[in-house]
């Protein structure tokens, strides 16, 4: 579980840094804001940059979940297979 608050957490973090850094630009630049415009632009921002900027987080979660998910595999056949000996 942990795993995945660390890049939940950091994918957060790009975001905020992301809108940041749009609404900024966008506020020097223009006379007004259209802050719809910014969260999509620093969505997509931080979608690309979470890509290759949080790889390792990412495979750490992955391999986690993978794990998780092969304990349970492996207590259902355990149960699949008592139930056929009984």
């Amino acid at each position: 579980m942990k795993e995945f608050w660390i890049y939940t957490l950091l994918r957060l973090g790009l975001f905020v840094g992301s809108f940041a850094i749009v609404f900024g630009i966008w506020f020097l630049v223009a006379d007004s804001v259209t802050l719809l415009w910014v969260i999509v632009i620093a969505f997509v921002i931080s979608g690309i940059a979470s890509y290759f900027l949080l790889e390792r987080q990412r495979e750490a979660f992955a391999v986690k979940v993978e794990g998780r998910a092969g304990k349970v595999a492996d207590k259902l056949e355990e149960s699949r297979s008592k139930e056929d000996t009984d």
